[in-house]
């Protein structure tokens, strides 16, 4: 059943962080949910040449990291959102792995976060939070990285919500989902799967199975249309899943993309191969469940 009464808020204090709330005050607003805004102070890389030297100890370091981030946290957005009162927390140690612990003890509905884009190699090198997060997190994770460009919180409408699917064992869930978010939205619901592209493989012989490939797909959806309870309009298009979604989110002007985690082994775990490439590229948000 879909459900969306607790939401967690992990912020850097960065203006991506600012936008992620905005989204974060209009579900406040329009689900009646309840928002906690969470800062994780992460270890202190500490010099041992400045500890030689004579700098501030190490207990002493921690203390003002930390009441500097008391302070910050308890005034942010307070200005900027003040119609928006979360409650707000801070804590010690790992970002990523505070955030999902507290999601997963505290059966949050939700984790709301900005995620940086960076390419994949790049994302391994700089340890992405957004990307572990995506990759450990049960409960579904709201993310994007155009957040920072979010509108006014009165501007903020969710008319269209793009399903994208893989088909694979992940899409029921991920179909109840979005369904259940556009229904409560009043939101038109649009469902997406991209075939593979066969745009270099010309001639007779490979027409038959582009259509057997469209027909199959179509036979799933209905399917899980059936299964999920929802006759939402559907679009099957051959092409790499990222720039499909991407065309098909512009083209229906999608305000939220709803995409599946896997349970695939390997480097990405839980996460599959083609989700980080439609986060980075739709230019939406993107909740991955």
């Amino acid at each position: 059943m879909f459900s969306l009464s607790k939401i967690l808020l992990p912020v850097d204090f960065s203006p991506r962080a600012v936008g992620a709330a905005r989204y974060a005050e209009a579900l406040v607003e329009r689900y009646g949910a309840q928002a906690t805004m969470l800062h994780v102070i992460p270890p202190p890389q500490y010099d041992i040449a400045l500890m030689e030297a004579g700098a501030i100890p190490l207990t002493e370091m921690s203390a003002s990291r930390k009441a500097a981030a008391e302070r910050q946290i308890q005034a942010f957005l307070t200005d900027t959102l003040p119609e928006f009162h979360p409650e707000r927390r801070l804590r010690d140690g790992d970002p990523a792995r505070e955030i999902v612990r507290i999601a997963h003890e505290e059966k949050f509905d939700l984790i709301l976060m900005p995620t940086h884009g960076y390419g994949l190699f790049r994302r391994f090198i700089l340890g992405s939070v957004a990307a572990k997060v995506l990759h450990d997190a049960d409960c579904p994770v709201w993310t994007g990285v155009h957040l920072e460009g979010a509108p006014p919180v009165e501007s903020l409408r969710f008319r269209t919500v793009v399903a994208a699917l893989d088909l694979g064992k992940q899409s029921e869930k991920t179909l109840a989902w979005a369904a259940g978010f556009a229904a409560k939205a009043g939101a038109r619901l649009v469902v997406a799967h991209a075939t593979p592209s066969m745009d270099r493989r010309t001639g007779e012989f490979f027409d038959p199975w582009r259509e057997d490939l469209t027909k199959d797909a179509a036979k799933r959806i209905h399917q899980l249309q059936e299964a999920v309870g929802t006759k939402a309009e559907v679009v099957v298009e051959a092409g790499d899943p990222p720039y499909l979604i991407e065309a098909v989110a512009k083209r229906e002007m999608a305000d939220l993309v709803v995409i599946g985690r896997g349970a695939t082994a390997g480097v990405l775990g839980r996460l599959r191969a083609n989700a980080y490439a439609i986060i980075r590229q739709s230019p939406s948000p993107v909740v991955s469940v």
